[in-house]
């Protein structure tokens, strides 16, 4: 676990830029593009001959991309349709007359709660194979304890008179038979290997349904999101405590009933990951409390630990000389060197950190102070990020006479009877939050229908499809003859908005579920460029999105509008409508949302997005550019 050679520390990103028509004047088009490039920057310049923890350093791996045709139930469609930072097309639609469920994908497991549920079984059968392992070992043990007293026995009651003892034949006999026999039969015993073997073989055989590296990777990174985004305290995460520490204040924003702690290894398996990537702010505050933890059990070795307090030591030091703390990556080599004496790397890299001090070993130079880096790129990232800790600053209803709550019925006589509760959350841009849309049985019904088709929701980005950092979830498309559910959900929606929402003039039903810090950045639901594969379809833009919460959560996961400034918590059976075009058809720059990560909880939404094609009489078009 030493540190090895890595010259270059580039990170990469890809870039992606988004091009929005319609936004009004130069200021929104500027602020919309910076949103949404990824800069590919080398951020730190360093000494190349200085050594570095691994003996290569490498990059984090490539989310797997989904397959081609996403099945869903009775149909599927090819892929599905993309949202945003943009669109897919529905290319290809087939009947699923048979066949199997899709193979559980791997490496995307922590983007779904509900996949990560699934490991509890799996766990669970790995314990039961340990304690198969444990009581054949207790049962090797005993008669090992067995073998020790009788021999231990002989020593003490009888061989105390050697020569009264080997007079008698018997006792020579079985003195000459266990040396001869009994000891070699209990040193080259195969017992313990036997035992051993037969643990490895059991977990061989569902080694395949375990999570891979990748998804240690991805479930670090999330723990990293939440932290950035909810300002948590890494102490009172360790802790198993979700405490906000915004300057000098510091707040409980979420209390669980029973807490789970980090431990070393933990915090070192985080800090590693964030070190792989260049992040050396994230590595240097999460390897910090690795050491800290590690140095509190010096000499105590867990046999499931794969980092050491030597280890951490390493990659905190150069993490601190990545960002400009030299004095303090001397002080750390220090500290490994007293524990490692022969290590020669070690004393050559304080060597050259003390030569950039430009002083001698004993001085103590200033530290610096960690401070954050934007490695997401986005301008708005201070809103967005102020929206998700809270409920946005939006007038109140008593503030605002526009806002109001009103039982709705759009005058269908589906609705006279049983009218929605709705509540207007914004005017501009016109949002709505329909309450108890669903019953508690059709959201756990649509949950059921999805969960064995959800595969890792994807970006467009030109042509091609793929996974990104930005979106952190799985979704599944489910169209409407696969459950009576999901048919009477769409003539409901259509009773409601009094639009149409039957092929093609809107897309099926999508469901997701999010995973470990779960989200997905600011972004639009309606195309932003004229060449989208969206219009390929003919049915245009995606006028309105129909957003229904299948569950609630216990924190984080707020729907942040941007640059509107307010966000609304997630509302289980609850649905939020907004409209994505303006009346003359361009889109409304306001409409900038985001799904804040979820801090805790199982967060399941559905999507209906309706397109402008076939609402010419339900939605007339007008010519001011505000409506």
């Amino acid at each position: 676990g030493g540190l090895g050679a890595a010259a270059s520390l580039s990170g990469s990103n890809s870039a992606h830029m988004i091009h929005f028509t319609g936004m009004r004047g130069q200021e929104s088009q500027q602020r919309q593009n910076v949103d949404f490039v990824r800069l590919n920057e080398l951020m730190w310049k360093h000494d190349p001959s200085l050594t570095t923890a691994g003996s290569t350093k490498t990059s984090a791996p490539r989310e797997q991309l989904p397959g081609a045709v996403h099945r869903v139930l009775g149909c599927l469609t090819s892929s599905g349709q993309v949202d945003t930072m943009l669109l897919r097309l529905p290319s290809l639609l087939l009947c699923l007359v048979s066949g199997s469920l899709p193979p559980p994908s791997r490496g995307d497991l922590y983007t779904s709660i509900v996949n990560i549920q699934g490991e509890i079984v799996v766990e669970k059968k790995l314990l039961q194979h340990l304690q198969s392992y444990i009581e054949n070992e207790i049962y090797r043990m005993d008669d090992l304890k067995r073998f020790y007293e009788k021999v231990k026995a002989l020593h003490n009651n009888v061989y105390q008179e050697s020569v009264t003892a080997i007079s008698n034949p018997l006792f020579a006999y079985t003195l000459i038979k266990r040396l001869q026999v009994d000891w070699q039969n209990i040193v080259y015993s195969n017992e313990a290997i036997e035992n051993i073997q037969a643990l490895k073989a059991d977990y061989e055989k569902i080694e395949e349904r375990l999570p891979k590296a990748e998804d240690l990777v991805g479930a670090a990174k999330g723990l990293m999101r939440l932290q950035d985004v909810y300002a948590l305290s890494i102490k009172g995460l360790i802790k198993g405590e979700f405490l906000q520490s915004i300057g000098e204040d510091v707040s409980s924003i979420y209390r669980p009933t029973v807490s789970s702690t980090l431990s070393a290894d933990d915090c070192f398996q985080i800090g590693k990951v964030a070190y792989d990537m260049a992040d050396y702010y994230h590595s240097a505050t999460w390897l910090e409390e690795a050491v800290t933890l590690f140095r509190q059990s010096i000499g105590i070795w867990n046999t499931e630990d794969q980092g050491s307090l030597e280890e951490a030591l390493d990659h905190l030091a150069f993490s601190h000389y990545m960002i400009g703390n030299v004095g303090q990556a001397v002080i750390l080599s220090k500290e490994l060197l007293q524990l490692d004496v022969n290590n020669r790397r070690i004393s050559r890299n304080i060597a050259k950190y003390q030569k950039l001090l430009g002083a001698s070993a004993d001085a103590h130079p200033k530290d610096v102070v960690l401070q954050r880096p934007n490695t997401t790129y986005l301008l708005t990232r201070n809103t967005y990020e102020s929206l998700c800790q809270k409920l946005g600053s939006q007038p109140k209803h008593y503030q605002d006479s526009k806002l109001y709550c009103s039982y709705e019925s759009n005058l269908s006589p589906h609705l006279i009877l049983q009218p929605v509760k709705r509540e207007i959350i914004s005017q501009k841009p016109y949002v709505a939050l329909y309450h108890n849309f669903i019953s508690d049985s059709e959201g756990k019904r649509i949950k059921e229908i999805a969960a064995p088709w959800l595969q890792r929701s994807v970006v467009a980005s030109g042509e091609k499809q793929t996974a990104m950092e930005y979106r952190i979830s799985k979704s599944a498309w489910l169209k409407e003859t696969v459950d009576p559910v999901i048919s009477k959900l769409d003539l409901r929606i259509a009773h409601l908005t009094g639009l149409n929402v039957q092929q093609p003039y809107a897309e099926y039903l999508q469901v997701v579920n999010y995973g470990i810090g779960g989200h997905y950045e600011p972004h639009f639901d309606h195309a932003t460029s004229p060449n989208s594969s969206l219009y390929r379809m003919k049915s245009g833009n995606r006028v309105a999105t129909f957003m229904i919460y299948l569950s609630g959560v216990e924190a984080g996961g707020s729907t942040a509008f941007i640059y509107a400034n307010f966000s609304v918590p997630v509302v289980k059976n609850a649905a939020l409508f907004w409209w994505n075009l303006h009346k003359n058809g361009q889109g409304n720059a306001d409409t900038l949302h985001a799904g804040c990560p979820v801090l805790v909880g199982d967060k399941w939404v559905a999507n209906k997005w309706i397109r402008e094609h076939g609402q010419e009489f339900q939605r007339k078009c007008g010519a001011d550019p505000d409506e």
